[in-house]
């Protein structure tokens, strides 16, 4: 008999359950097991509860963590779509399940606000079944990227068409800058380069520098540039982040390399890395199929960066860090981000919308993180809030109401990081 990990096991003599157990080797004495076997699919983990009862958890979730790995296969069951159908609406499915089906489902079947147990936490870490999800992924988002540029090159399609091919292609390409994020993270080099290979396909290597040591230093401050303040538009924002998230990427990277002796263009430099993989992944495309590509491919590429925006503009917005009594930002904490518990986008994107519990725990793995009872709350999944961002008018109405309604905030707009425009009435100058 085998049990979760292939620890082996043998039965307690004289007790009168068959199915008690105990661990033969010694470090394991004080946990208590049942008879299971060691599957990719289905893993038990065992701890002792604080009350020193043995205790096992499951996670529920781990078949549909696979959702995440195909969710980015979209854009060629789009092309499949095409080519069945012989309509170029076929085209569309990608954009009417992610914002159509995607926000539906979110509210059908609802939050999930189970946690693990916090005892089963680096067992659950270790477990390489979630690490490889996250690079099985990778290759995903470059045959995406591929089939639809073979698609457009090769086939006669209206402007329509062609647009919503485009933006297809973006959109699930801003989601592969989602992979990245959680693989940008970690501390192992072959995430870290599936990292760069990622962020690469919507040629968006300087993210994970940007994100890791300036977003995560700044956040929720008036001087992050990725963090949306009360008032701005997400059309405002993206003028703002996208250009600014760039330069301090560079910035960052380049103070790195000089203090180790080097220029910063050296293929030291983690943004060069993943720049000359873009450059070898649509040059070759372009080299393949002709200039007549390059527009879908800027076009790609905007849509792909505007999804990153979307997502950072929802995360964060209107939320401030506080200074002490010395002028120093307090620590990042998990009341500084936007949560959502909603199952389905959260199945979709790797957890990203635990955004909370990643903010103040960057290191923890998405199949660890957590939900809190005292942060605050987006109404919908990602998708959904999305599409409420970009009608600037109803965002206000909605999210302005729910932040200045926060406990720690209270209706007090000097703990917001609102836009000067923005007066202590909470009405907008001009």
């Amino acid at each position: 008999m085998q049990s979760d990990g292939c620890v082996p096991c043998r039965r307690i003599h004289g007790s009168g359950d068959p199915s008690v157990h105990i661990r033969k080797r010694i470090t394991y004495t004080d946990r208590a097991c049942r008879p299971r076997r060691c599957h990719l699919l289905t893993r038990t983990y065992h701890y002792t509860a604080p009350d020193g009862r043995p205790s096992t958890y499951r996670d529920r979730k781990r078949v549909l963590w696979l959702l995440s790995v195909v969710f980015p296969l979209m854009p060629a069951f789009a092309v499949w779509m095409h080519y069945a159908t012989a309509s170029e609406w076929g085209l569309l499915f990608p954009l009417v399940f992610s914002y159509g089906a995607g926000p539906l489902l979110d509210w059908m079947l609802g939050e999930d606000r189970s946690n693990p147990p916090e005892l089963t936490v680096p067992e659950l870490e270790n477990d390489h079944y979630y690490r490889v999800l996250t690079w099985l992924t990778v290759p995903l988002h470059v045959l995406a990227l591929l089939v639809t540029a073979w698609w457009v090159a090769t086939q006669d399609l209206s402007l329509p068409g062609w647009l919503a091919l485009a933006l297809v292609a973006g959109l699930f390409s801003g989601v592969a800058v989602n992979t990245a994020h959680e693989m940008g993270h970690k501390r192992e080099r072959l995430d870290q380069w599936l990292s760069r290979i990622a962020l690469a396909v919507p040629a968006y290597g300087h993210f994970t520098v940007e994100h890791n040591f300036g977003h995560h230093k700044h956040v929720a401050t008036p001087e992050d540039c990725a963090s949306a303040r009360m008032g701005e538009s997400i059309y405002r924002f993206a003028l703002r982040e996208m250009p600014g998230g760039v330069l301090r990427a560079w910035r960052i990277e380049r103070q790195r390399l000089e203090r180790r002796g080097h220029g910063p263009w050296s293929l030291r430099n983690t943004i060069v890395q993943s720049w000359l993989i873009t450059l070898f992944l649509q040059g070759g495309l372009l080299l393949v199929f002709g200039l007549s590509l390059l527009p879908f491919l800027l076009v790609h590429n905007l849509v792909a960066w505007f999804q990153l925006t979307s997502a950072n503009y929802v995360e964060h917005y209107g939320l401030l860090r506080l200074k002490d009594e010395n002028g120093r930002y307090e620590r990042c904490q998990p009341h500084h981000s936007w949560n959502s518990n909603h199952v389905f986008s959260n199945l979709l994107l790797f957890h990203l919308q635990r955004h909370s519990d990643h903010h103040a725990n960057p290191l923890r793995r998405y199949q660890s993180l957590r939900h809190f009872d005292d942060v605050p709350r987006l109404p919908t999944g990602y998708f959904g809030m999305f599409l409420l961002a970009y009608i600037p008018s109803l965002w206000f109405r909605v999210m302005d109401r729910r932040l200045l309604s926060l406990p720690n905030i209270a209706g007090d707009l000097d703990r917001v990081n609102r836009q000067p425009a923005v007066t202590q009435a909470g009405h907008r100058e001009g």
